[in-house]
């Protein structure tokens, strides 16, 4: 595999876990609030050899604990995703892997194979409008089901929702934390305007702060923890 960007320590993407960051190039999705477009449109200028990911790796031993996947969308490199996650893991490194869980046997596969050690799964919108929010036809049995194997698989986790006004409604917000019902964790992420996918998006209103808590406090009647990043 080749990477598009690599960051090589990360204090907060992986919870409680010091970290280096990869991003795959490529994704399923044109979310227009994207802040990878480059990943997305597979423009990027540089990119990353495994090679030099695990040179890095052997040189910080003892110092970071694993590394985070993320994209773009991992799960689109199928086996060779999972040969490199098998590689990390073989050198002693924790695998956190984001997704937006288009692949559920992928995902089963690296559960049962004790690949992964956290999973992070951005949940659009309700199934019943998701094509509105990603821009492109999408399987929702799959997301239902990345969804289920998630709550029952014992492997750590996180749902996460990015949150623009224009797209998410407030009874929108109340459907996603219904059909996560049980997560034991469940994040709603602010919307930054910054290079994004669509432009346009940076002159979107954003929720305020109260209306987040809110949110948040709502989210909570379905899920054991909500919180705001």
């Amino acid at each position: 595999m080749k990477f598009g960007g690599f960051v090589p320590c990360t204090l907060i993407d992986y919870p409680g876990k010091t970290a280096c960051i990869v991003y795959t190039i490529g994704c399923n999705f044109r979310c227009p609030y994207c802040h990878n477009p480059e990943l997305v449109n597979e423009t990027v200028e540089r990119t990353f050899s495994e090679s030099r990911i695990f040179t890095f790796l052997e040189s910080r031993r003892g110092v970071i604990d694993g590394v985070v996947i993320t994209g773009g969308e991992p799960t689109m490199h199928g086996q060779d995703l999972l040969l490199f996650m098998r590689r990390v893991k073989e050198r002693g490194f924790l695998v956190k892997l984001d997704t937006n869980g288009t692949n559920p046997n992928l995902l089963e596969v690296a559960i049962s194979q004790n690949l992964v050690d956290y999973v992070a799964m951005d949940v659009k919108a309700p199934l019943s409008t998701y094509h509105r929010v990603v821009g492109r036809p999408v399987d929702i049995g799959a997301i239902r089901r990345s969804i289920d194997t998630l709550l029952s698989s014992g492997v750590p986790y996180e749902f996460r929702t990015t949150v623009v006004k224009t797209l998410l409604s407030p009874e929108d917000l109340e459907g996603i934390a219904r059909e996560i019902a049980g997560a034991s964790r469940y994040y709603l992420q602010k919307f930054v305007s910054s290079t994004i996918l669509n432009p346009q998006f940076k002159r979107k209103v954003e929720y305020t702060d109260v209306e987040l808590e809110a949110f948040r406090s709502n989210a909570e009647k379905y899920v054991a923890f909500c919180g705001i990043r």
